[in-house]
Order: C-alpha cells, then structure tokens, then sequence
C-alpha cells in the first residue's frame, strides 16, 4: 500500500496539530505563510532560542546583534560582566540602535534623534530634553530585556519571561552538551568565524537534516570521495550497530556516527592518530606529552555525533549550524567554526581546514545540503496530495532504560522527535 493510500491532505484551515502524523506530516509546513507566522509567534517567540556562544562576547562591552524570528536584538556583556540581550530597537521612534554585527561598545546610540542607552539598556540620554519635561521618565523607557540564561558556555534568550528554566528544556541533551564540549581536549570552547548564507527553503527542511543520517553518504558522496580513508571510513556508519539515534525530548535528537568519539576523554589508546594529521602531531610533540598530544589530535574532527536542540541550533561535531527562519520558503543558516581557547594554533589551524572542506562556501558539504534543501522545498509544492515521511525506522525503534527513543543513525528518529515538540507547541490547547 502506498503511503498516500486514504491519506487526506490537509489545509491551514485544519488545526495546526492536525498537520502532523506519527509517521509523516502534510506538505502545506513547508510553504504556507499563515503557519509561518504561527511559528513565530508560539515557537520562536516563547521559547529558548540560541543566542551566542559565551566566547563570542568575552569581555564588558562585547556584543554581537542577531535575530530571533523576525525580531532584531543585542546580545552584549555589560560593565558587571552580566550578558544581557536586549531589543535592538530604540523607544523613540522604533530605529535600530546598533547595525554592527559585532564589536565592542560603552553604549548604544540611536542614529536618529540620538538617544542613547547603556549596556544594560537603560536610556542615559536624550538631546533638546526641554521638549520632555514632566512628560517622559527616562527610568522607564529603556531597550527591552529578554530573559537570558546559559548552559555550558551556550546562550539562550526567549521573550517569554514565563519560559520554564533552561535546564529543564535542555533536559536529557545537557549530557550530550557536555560531551560535545570535550573536543576542547582540556581547553574551553571557542568560536573561530562563520560561514553565512540563505537557501530558498523553509526552517523546518534544514531543521530535520541534522540527524537525518540516511543522506548522509548519499548527498555527501562528492566530499567522501575527495577525504583520506581513513576519515571516510570513519563516517561510514550506514551499517553500524553502535550508529544510533536518540530522542532526547523537547524536541531535542542526537545522532551517534563515530560511536569510538562519542566521549572524547575515553581513549584505551588501540585508535591509531590519522597520517593527514602527521604534521600536527610532530609539531605538538615537541612540547607536550604524548598523552595531550594524542588527545588534541583524536579531537581534530570534534565530537562523535550530530546534537539538534529544538528549534534553531545544532552542535554539529566540530561546528555549530544555527538557522533562522525569514520566511516559509526561506532560511538563513550560520556555520560556525569551533577551536579550542588557548590551545595550540596548528591545531585551531587544522581544525579551520577541516571546516571550510565541509562547511565553507567552496567546501563540498555545504553547496550539495542547499541543493538537496532546494529541491524539496520546490517538489513540496508540486506533491499537493502526497505526505512527507517521516516513517523510517518505526519497526525498530525501542526506549531506553532513561527513556530515550532510540533507532538507527540512518532513521528518522530525531525527525519524528522535532515534530512531536512543534505538534506540542502549535497545539491551540
């Protein structure tokens, strides 16, 4: 039998839950306006949205200005070292105070009338105040605060100041947070630059690609071919029982590729160190011991695994692939390198390396993932009676002892689990 077989397609007339299934969901997500703006409202706009990583904004006075759905905002470290994000949007007449994308700062200035505003976002100044005697309180009219919380140097903002704690909506993916942080080989996390770029799509088209491992080799075949054996080998998880996926909750998946990396501090030292790496491991030897040594290298690739958290982020082993939704049938995605704060610079200069051959804009992964993205936000529109799948590995999905759905790296797991939270989260109830 078909899958189409008695399927009703459905309208946005229908309830939004109504569009998804346990093992598919209609069309009409990737395209339709009216859901989009939905989406703003009861997702991106009540929930923790990542903002920064903490290195991003290491000092009083650093900021950065990104968005959240549509809504431009700030996030800066202010004078007591607090990070704070802030509406990027002046309480006057509604310009933005600040169009850098990133920088260091004593303030903001509105390019308009010239109000200004401290770090924390109250309003210092106003020029001509005459105009406003005993008609304006300057207390209370500064940049609108988010609330704002972190979680092993990730930042998350949300506008809702109801939103439930943090660690809470992290839940079971704050174990694999911490894994992923590993790759720093004993030193912190840092980010390295970004690669940015728009794919004509919708949010959610990318959103299921990060533990989408069945493309993996299908899509990446071009990148495979152009790698050492042995890093090909390596990601050749297709038939691996140790491949798996998890559905963490909230939304939240992690797919297992390289399940001997999946904790990098576990090394029983029978892994032989890659010969492209060679150089690298020559140069660190010379002034470390060969335990940091080895441990610096095996790292080189990041962490074994992919990490979605719903809805915006992925810690992607060595980089993290931030979306943001423009509109239905289109995204702007951010692929930022990740290096290692304080370590060795032939090895942050290999990890860039690694980067731009997947991740870059000349780089192979990149280019073939828009490309795949593209073509099923198009054929969305064409299969007006035909569901979207997300049906495989039902068989064989099983609960872990902590409750984790669990089925192959090549399944669609973590797919089903992002619906499942968008289905809670668009619910009318």
């Amino acid at each position: 039998m078909c899958p189409e077989d008695n399927y009703q397609p459905l309208t946005f007339m229908a309830r939004p839950e109504q569009l998804v299934q346990a093992d598919r969901v209609d069309g009409s997500m990737y395209y339709e306006p009216g859901l989009f703006e939905l989406e703003l409202e009861r997702i991106f706009y009540k929930t923790w949205i990542w903002v920064a990583h903490e290195s991003e904004i290491r000092n009083p006075g650093d900021f950065k200005t990104t968005k959240i759905g549509r809504q431009p905002v700030i996030v800066v470290r202010d004078k007591t070292g607090a990070i704070r994000v802030l509406e990027n949007r002046c309480r006057h007449r509604g310009a933005t105070v600040c169009e850098k994308s990133r920088g260091n700062a004593t303030g903001f200035t509105c390019p308009y009338h010239s109000w200004s505003y401290g770090l924390d976002g109250t309003l210092r100044a106003l020029p001509y105040p005459d105009g406003y005697e005993d008609i304006l309180d300057k207390a209370g009219l500064p940049l609108r605060s988010l609330r704002v919380d972190s979680y092993a140097g990730m930042v998350f903002a949300s506008f809702n100041q109801d939103v439930e704690p943090l660690s809470d909506f992290l839940g079971a993916a704050r174990h694999w947070i911490d894994l992923f942080m590993k790759q720093g080989a004993g030193y912190p996390i840092k980010t390295q630059g970004e690669h940015r770029f728009r794919f004509q799509g919708n949010w959610k088209i990318q959103l299921e690609n990060t533990t989408d491992g069945y493309h993996f080799p299908i899509v990446h075949k071009s990148w495979m071919s152009s790698v050492d054996e042995e890093t090909s080998a390596m990601l050749s998880f297709m038939t691996d029982d140790q491949a798996v996926t998890h559905a963490l909750g909230n939304g939240h998946s992690v797919m297992v590729m390289v399940p001997g990396h999946v904790d990098l501090d576990q090394d029983d030292g029978t892994e032989a160190l890659q010969e492209r790496f060679a150089h690298v491991t020559q140069a660190l030897s010379q002034e470390m011991a060969p335990a940091q040594v080895r441990r610096i290298v095996r790292s080189l690739h990041g962490a074994g695994f992919n990490l979605n958290l719903f809805p915006n982020v992925a810690m992607s082993m060595s980089f993290l692939r931030v979306l943001h939704p423009v509109s239905a049938t289109e995204t702007e995605i951010r692929h930022v390198a990740l290096g290692m704060d304080g370590g060795p610079e032939i090895a942050n200069r290999e990890r860039l390396r690694i980067h731009e051959h997947f991740q870059g804009p000349f780089g192979f992964g990149s280019p073939d993932d828009a490309e795949a993205w593209e073509r099923v936000q198009r054929g969305a529109h064409a299969g007006k009676n035909v569901p979207i799948l997300v049906n495989r590995g039902l068989n064989r999905e099983s609960v872990a002892g902590n409750g984790d759905k669990v089925s192959h790296a090549t399944d669609e797991g973590g797919m089903r689990e992002a619906y499942r939270m968008w289905k809670r989260m668009m619910s009318d109830e």
